[in-house]
């Protein structure tokens, strides 16, 4: 029997009513690719509790190298025009944060564009607010509809940017087996599947934690700031200051005090003294 016709839109309008397991477009190998990391990280952690330091620091430096990739130039530069990062920089960025299993550039700006223009309303690609801390944890990357492209970011639709989707399959293949090569099993499970899990919840985190204010109406903004998230995601790179974000979204610095550590910035500012980096944008609250 088919649901009634105003059943069908309240779920086409809310889709974190559905079952969780329910996926939404084309998003199955999204859901996939959740599920099987995960299931690899467990049996790693449960196989090789101890990696030894040559493995933990491989897989810390990948995770490190591929949040740069996702902070700097799909957040600050391609999402919001922060900054202009020279060209060869921002490719060997978009591999990184490929290969950290980011997803692809025009995807990835599509839908954060989309989350900040609806940011905190019934719209919003992520909200906690409506769907509570797993649906912006995980949930909506595989049951909302991709983000359209050519309403959100056309001036992302060129080869060098759209090329990346049909590269994204290989490279994360190739991402969760690249520690067996080095360092065996040990290195499979960490290098692979435990740095994937680790990226994809530290990432995760900025959607659902870091909106997650109580109490307030809709469209008010929910983004705030979690001083002690910054030590525990190491490699999101000054993403923990995202109420500062969402108050200023075209500034490339996150950060606005001298305490608050913002390794993207820093980054930035270093591309920038070398002439690597140019037209940086920074605004003050």
């Amino acid at each position: 029997m088919s649901r009634p016709v105003s059943e069908q839109k309240l779920v086409e309008r809310h889709p974190w009513t559905l079952p969780w397991w329910k996926v939404e477009g084309e998003n199955s190998g999204t859901l996939a690719y959740i599920v099987t990391v995960h299931v690899l990280a467990v049996i790693g952690i449960a196989l090789f509790p101890v990696p030894g330091w040559n493995v933990f620091l491989w897989s810390f430096s990948l995770a490190s190298i591929g949040a740069l990739g996702t902070t700097v130039a799909y957040h600050r530069g391609l999402a919001h025009r922060a900054v202009k990062l020279n060209p060869i920089v921002e490719q060997v960025l978009i591999f990184a944060a490929v290969f950290n299993g980011s997803g692809s550039p025009h995807t990835w700006i599509a839908n954060h564009r989309n989350h900040h223009a609806k940011a905190d309303t019934i719209e919003d690609v992520s909200s906690p607010r409506h769907g509570g801390f797993w649906w912006a944890h995980l949930r909506w990357l595989y049951q909302w509809e991709p983000s359209s492209m050519k309403k959100w970011c056309p001036d992302v639709i060129r080869t060098r940017y759209t090329i990346w989707a049909k590269l994204q399959i290989p490279l994360v293949l190739i991402s969760i087996v690249f520690g067996y090569g080095l360092f065996g099993w040990a290195g499979l499970f960490w290098i692979g599947a435990i740095r994937l899990v680790y990226c994809l919840h530290m990432q995760a985190f900025v959607n659902s934690l870091l909106h997650l204010k109580p109490g307030l109406a809709e469209g008010v903004d929910s983004s705030q700031n979690i001083w002690w998230l910054g030590p525990l995601q190491l490699t999101a790179w000054g993403e923990n200051w995202h109420g500062n974000h969402h108050a200023c979204p075209g500034s490339a610095r996150f950060s606005r005090r001298w305490w608050q550590v913002d390794i993207g910035w820093y980054t930035i500012r270093a591309l920038h003294a070398i002439g690597l980096a140019t037209h940086m944008r920074v605004n003050k609250q």
